[in-house]
This record gives C-alpha cells, structure tokens and sequence, in this order.
C-alpha cells in the first residue's frame, strides 16, 4: 500500500546568498573529491524540506553529501556542539564550509534539532547522522529518535541516503587516500517513520551501494597491470630513450594513457620516462659528436637548421625552447653533438626543459584520471580520441616545419 506524504508549503523564502554559499560549499567539495576519487550521486531529494539520516563512518561524509546534494535545497549540517563548535577556529570552519549547526551531546540536543524546524518548512534540508559518531568496518549502529522527532514536528519526510567509499578515503583514525565516493539517495519516508524503519532504509541503500560494481574498461585494467608490474617504469624509460634518438612518438604521449588509467603512478611513471629522455639525449649528444645519426622520422631539414641557430646564440640553454616550439628532442640531442655542446652543460638544460615539461604533463593528466574515474568505462574510447588528437597535432607541427 502507497503511504502519501504531507505537503508542506513553504513559509518564508530561503535567502538567495543562503543558495549561493550553498552553490559555492557544492563547488568546493565536489573538486575536492573529484581530485581524490571522484564522486557519483544516485538519485534526487524531494521538493521542498526533507530531514536527510545518513551512514556515518568518516569525517569526508559530510564533504560527500555537500557535493551531491542540490544547493536550493542549502543543506545544514548538524555537528557535535563539544568537538566542531569547542574552538572559534573549528567553529569557523565547520559554518563556512560545511554549514554546520551544533548539537550538544551532552544534554539540549533535542532542543538544537528542534530549533531547525523553521529552517525546514522554509525547503531547507538538514543533514542528520542519527547513529551519533563515526562507525567502523561498515556496520550501522542504532538510531537516535532525534532526527525522527524533528521530522515529524516540522510535518517533512525523512530521506534516507547511503554513502560508501568515505571510510577508505579518510579512515577512522587513519590519513587521507585516493577513493571514489558514491552517495546513494532513497525515496522519501513519512515524517511518523520510527527509527528502526529509517536505519534499515539507510543499511539497504549503504549495502546496495557498496555492493554495486564500479563499471570499467578492460583495455584499462590491461593497462594497469603492465603500469603496476615491474616492467611499469623500465616501459616509460625506454620509450623516453628511444624518443630522443629516433622513436617519433614522444614519452608524453605514454604518460598520457597510463596516467589516466592508473593516476597514483604518474609520478613514477614521469620520473621514468624523463630518466629515459636525459639518458637518451645524451646519448644523442655522444653519437652525432662521432658521426652517428641515428633515423629521425617526421623531421624537417627546417627544424634543424631552426635548432642550429638556436644553438649558436645560446648554447645548451637553446634546449629551454623545445618543449613548446615543437621540434622533436631528438633533433636538439643530435644538433647539440654536432655543435659540439658539452655533455654536462646540454644535460643540466635539458633536465630543466624536459623535466618542466614531462612532470606537469604526467602529473596533469593524472588529474584528469581522478577527474574521470567514475566514467572509466570509456578508457577505450579516451584511447582512441588521444591517438587521433596526437596524430593530427603531430601531423599539423611537421607541415608547418616543411
């Protein structure tokens, strides 16, 4: 049988700066999190007040509901009075960042809720942890009645929300790390529900959402294998040595796909590949000083004549203009041997030019990998569109060196 719900008509109009902090709060946590995982929203609160219960394991739940609640509905936290609101710093910034509200643990918390009930009937949502403290090891503890009798003496429905991923992104006790939230929320309860109605909505929306499957590419986990195996690093090494002698796809586009596939190894994937790009231009630099020139595809007798000149005015310190004008390393390495540059001089540039460079490219496009982490089912398609991306850059910078 459909239970029906109370209408409840708004009695005064939420302020629009109370929408736009809460547009601002939204914004700030939802790139806080995406930059640490990423976070997925299922579902829609109702029209108008609604008291929100939730799972609690971690102090990153309540960045969690700030980025997927909708900011017309200007959520307002409630917070322990004797730990968020027991310092004028924690006290700013539980308010500003978390629009929080204290309740006091120790005796008057039933009056702090109910001092929310205007707030309630005017469409606000107020975000309450029933349980009381964090849980630990995903178990839900039982429910306090505060939240419920708040809900029912402002006549608004009790929306239960799931919330998984917190307790790996920030622990109980333990430090911040990489973790994709979800937040799940379920269809609106009467505000008569009693407390073991609202935690068994809440335990099946938690258990529903850890349990559901984070969709991904194959081609991804692929790659990901080989980026986490020993041969991760030797691979990004050897592509950059191979680039700066006579390979014409350059390092950069490597960490482009194994940063977003696995964004907690571009460091050392970047690391490897520019060991590999310094190793490679000096071995260049050795080579072309003997008379070597190794094969150099998809260069133009421009470039090097550009590189010459280069050279001559500056010394080793010409190298700074490779990463942005274009021209294949490999054509600085064999110009510089050639002009008989010094070893040490061209490898203390390069490192600054080409590290410069291969950091803030692999360390950019991991971003862009916890960015994306949710929709890492379309790995594949990324794969394709980089490949075509870099094929007509690359095909653009040789016809305009021809």
């Amino acid at each position: 049988m459909t239970r029906t719900l109370p209408r409840v008509r708004d009695r005064v109009a939420l302020p629009a700066r109370f929408r736009f902090a809460a547009a601002l709060r939204r914004g700030l946590w939802w790139i806080v999190l995406s930059l640490t995982g990423g976070v997925e929203r299922r579902g829609r609160l109702p029209r108008g007040g609604c008291v929100v219960v939730a799972n609690h394991s971690s102090h990153a739940d309540t960045a969690a509901l700030l980025a997927a609640l909708d900011a017309r509905h200007t959520p307002a936290i409630g917070a322990a009075a004797d730990y968020w609101f027991a310092s004028p710093w924690r006290r700013r910034i539980c308010r500003r960042l978390a629009a929080g509200f204290p309740v006091r643990r120790g005796g008057g918390g039933m009056d702090d809720l109910l001092s929310m009930a205007d707030e309630l009937r005017s469409g606000r949502a107020v975000v309450l942890f029933p349980e009381g403290t964090r849980g630990q090891d995903g178990e839900l503890g039982s429910f306090h009645r505060g939240a419920l009798v708040l809900a029912e003496r402002a006549g608004v429905p009790v929306v239960p929300v799931g919330i998984a991923g917190t307790d790996r992104l920030l622990p109980k006790h333990g430090r911040l790390r990489s973790a994709l939230v979800r937040v799940s929320i379920g269809d609106p309860l009467p505000p008569t529900t009693g407390p073991r109605e609202a935690r068994d909505a809440v335990a099946a929306l938690h258990a529903r959402t850890v349990a559901e499957p984070l969709k991904d590419s194959a081609t991804r986990r692929r790659v990901a294998s080989v980026v986490t195996s020993r041969l991760g690093v030797p691979l990004a090494f050897c592509w950059g040595l191979a680039e700066a002698l006579s390979w014409p796809l350059m390092p950069e586009l490597l960490l482009a796909a194994v940063c977003v596939a696995v964004p907690r190894s571009a460091l050392r994937m970047s690391l490897g590949a520019l060991a590999g790009s310094l190793a490679g231009g000096l071995l260049a630099v050795q080579l072309a000083a003997a008379g070597v020139q190794p094969p150099a595809p998809l260069t133009t007798e421009r470039m090097r004549a550009e590189v010459r000149s280069e050279l001559a005015a500056e010394g080793a310190s010409a190298v700074r203009h490779q990463p942005w004008n274009g021209v294949p390393f490999k054509v600085y390495g064999a110009e510089a041997g050639r002009a008989g540059v010094p070893a040490l001089d061209w490898l203390a540039a390069s490192a600054t030019a080409r590290g410069s460079r291969t950091l803030t490219v692999g360390l950019g496009f991991a971003a862009f990998g916890l960015l994306m982490r949710r929709h890492r089912r379309r790995y594949g398609q990324y794969l394709v569109l980089l490949g075509g991306g870099f094929a007509a850059g690359l095909s653009l910078i040789v016809a305009g060196w021809a």
